[in-house]
């Protein structure tokens, strides 16, 4: 396989979106995704509208993995129930990674959160598409609070704008740089880069600190 760095020279490998998976899943996933659908019927949530794909994925080690495709709009919902509900109990969310599929038109900026059962000990994956246009999406920091810096960095390397973060602000680059790194778009290479009065101690200094 070839190593490719994404943006380079305008190449873009392609990365075909998995489909859903039939049933029946295997495993805990059914008994899960049949819970959480009952739970969002019940909160007047369609289950259809909200999780329009769940798929199942082998991943390197031939373990299947459950990922399931949320709508933005019922983000929030989504992850309320797993979170409360008793048979299911995600309760620990481990982050949030950007991605960009510039082939995805009109879903290139996915966000990714990994969710974990400590209760039932489990693990699934959330994964939302929003449009590069208009890359808008709820902030989970609310049900999830650890996931406050997660969304700063998604924020900063991709421009995810997760609306209702408590202080949505650039966590690596300078509040001022242009674009948004990590996504494939972005050039590599011959941006200038000016450092304005600082100030860096000799290596001795340093190590004395």
């Amino acid at each position: 396989m070839t190593n490719v760095t994404t943006g380079f020279g305008g190449l873009v490998p392609r990365a075909p979106q998995a489909g859903s998976e039939q049933r029946p899943l295997g495993g805990w996933f059914d008994a899960v995704v049949d819970r959480l659908s009952a739970s969002l019927a019940a909160a007047g949530v369609d289950p259809a509208a909200a999780l329009p794909h769940v798929v199942v994925e082998r991943g390197t080690s031939a373990s299947p993995e459950l990922t399931l495709r949320v709508a933005p709009t019922h983000l929030l919902a989504v992850c309320q129930a797993l979170r409360d509900e008793p048979d299911l109990r995600f309760d620990l969310s481990l982050g949030v990674s950007g991605v960009h599929y510039p082939a995805d038109i009109g879903g290139e900026l996915h966000a990714v959160y990994h969710l974990t059962s400590v209760t039932h000990g489990r693990r699934l994956r959330l994964e939302v598409a929003v449009p590069a246009a208009d890359p808008r999406l709820p902030s989970t920091t609310g049900i999830y609070p650890a996931n406050n810096w997660h969304e700063r960095e998604a924020f900063d390397f991709f421009g995810l704008v997760f609306e209702g973060h408590p202080s949505l602000a650039r966590i690596a680059m300078p509040d001022d740089w242009p674009g948004h790194p990590q996504r494939k778009d972005y050039p590599l290479g011959g941006i200038p880069v000016t450092f304005h009065g600082a100030q860096v101690p000799p290596p001795e200094a340093r190590r004395q600190t």
